[in-house]
């Protein structure tokens, strides 16, 4: 199964009018554009070898793509809500169904494109609807509760699952429909929540880490600098340790003695069985998975390794997207479009890859899309401004804070 996924685009696009996003904003933009190429890669190029090995491409982009699209979800909902803590009374009224709104809207999205296989693309956007209604209770925290809550869902969460998981349904790792919310919705929340491709429980701390980076100075350089440097020696300590109790401490060893022959040699190595084998979260055989940091693996070393990739890349973006440097900003706009068009691409990507129009080969698939996404968000975003898709949130979210209000 191939995976990553996009942000349901709960921030506001750059700019309400049409043409350029501001200054300000354009990094961010453009870190959600890389994310997007991210998605695309790993949904259009191969997942492994002939023999089984992960894919450089894959290394790269799985799990470190759906990190940043959470992350900025994160920073997304921070900027709607002003960017401070939210107030209890109206303002939090408002701000809630703002929000359980936007989770609607995303959820009925996610559940129509359900028709499509899981085996070409799984679509986040049914876990991203639990997510956002999770995050409700985040926007009352104050910052430095947002990053210990943070830090308590990445350790924790992973081995709370790891415990309870044994004990609940296998999930089908297919794409939810709104067939399924009807006939097994117990089933389906569950999955969504705990079981399944995207967990939604321990996926909250991208979002507690994307509203508290939101409340910071986006626009100074010093945040961004920051960013970069904090999220890069994240990764770097998370791979680390991750490489330290897999290798010398035998984690590898561990999983292999309680791995049937049979599934280790769909691989070269048990390293290579590793990378692959983790479908949004680990095996419950042994504890030892708790060790890697494998994409999609969900364990609180691939937290902080994609938490701190997710930062890296925002803090570079904002660091390239700044005014002084007008040249990189040219270059960075078609990067910035897709991003600001977010919902709206993703959706049309899971589209064509699920339709006769998909008759390339994985290459030459994966460029066309990103030529057509470049040039076509470019041409919506000078001629009309918001995508469609991230317009309907919109009108819908603040319809329903107006009314709470």
């Amino acid at each position: 199964m191939t995976a990553t996924a996009p942000t349901a685009s709960t921030a506001p696009g750059p700019a309400t009018t049409p043409g350029a996003a501001p200054s300000r904003l354009l990094g961010m933009d453009a870190a959600r554009g890389v994310a997007v190429l991210g998605m695309m890669a790993v949904h259009s190029l191969y997942d492994t070898t002939p023999d089984g090995a992960p894919t450089g491409t894959y290394l790269v982009t799985a799990g470190r793509s759906a990190a940043v699209f959470a992350v900025l979800a994160g920073v997304g909902i921070a900027l709607t809500t002003g960017r401070r803590r939210v107030g209890w009374g109206t303002e939090g009224r408002s701000a809630a169904a703002s929000l359980a709104a936007r989770a609607a809207v995303v959820g009925v999205i996610g559940l129509a494109l359900g028709w499509g296989s899981a085996e070409i693309a799984a679509t986040i956007l049914p876990y991203y609807a639990v997510m956002f209604l999770l995050a409700i209770p985040l926007v009352f925290l104050p910052t430095r509760a947002l990053a210990a809550v943070a830090a308590l869902l990445a350790a924790g969460v992973p081995v709370l699952s790891q415990w309870v998981r044994p004990g609940l349904p296998t999930p089908s790792l297919e794409n939810p429909t709104v067939a399924q919310l009807v006939t097994d919705p117990l089933g389906l929340l569950t999955e969504l929540a705990l079981t399944g491709y995207y967990p939604a429980l321990p996926w909250l701390a991208y979002l507690a880490v994307g509203i508290a980076v939101g409340r910071l100075r986006l626009g100074a350089t010093r945040t961004a600098v920051r960013l970069a440097a904090g999220g890069t020696a994240l990764a770097v300590a998370a791979t680390l340790v991750s490489r330290w109790l897999m290798g010398p401490l035998g984690g590898h060893a561990a999983i292999a003695a309680v791995t049937p022959p049979a599934l280790l040699a769909s691989a070269p190595t048990v390293d290579d069985f590793v990378a692959v084998a983790p479908e949004g979260t680990t095996p419950t055989t042994t504890w030892w998975w708790l060790g890697t940091d494998a994409p999609h693996s969900g364990t609180p070393l691939d937290l902080a390794q994609t938490i701190g990739s997710a930062l890296a890349v925002l803090g570079v973006m904002l660091l390239l997207g700044r005014p002084a440097n007008p040249l990189v900003q040219a270059v960075l706009r078609p990067l910035a479009a897709v991003g600001a068009l977010t919902l709206t691409v993703y959706t049309l990507h899971l589209v064509f890859l699920n339709s006769p129009l998909d008759t390339f080969d994985a290459l030459p698939g994966y460029l066309v899309q990103v030529v057509v996404a470049a040039l076509g968000a470019l041409a919506w975003r000078r001629a009309v401004g918001r995508g469609p898709l991230e317009s309907l949130v919109r009108v819908v979210a603040r319809a329903a804070g107006r009314a709470a209000a």
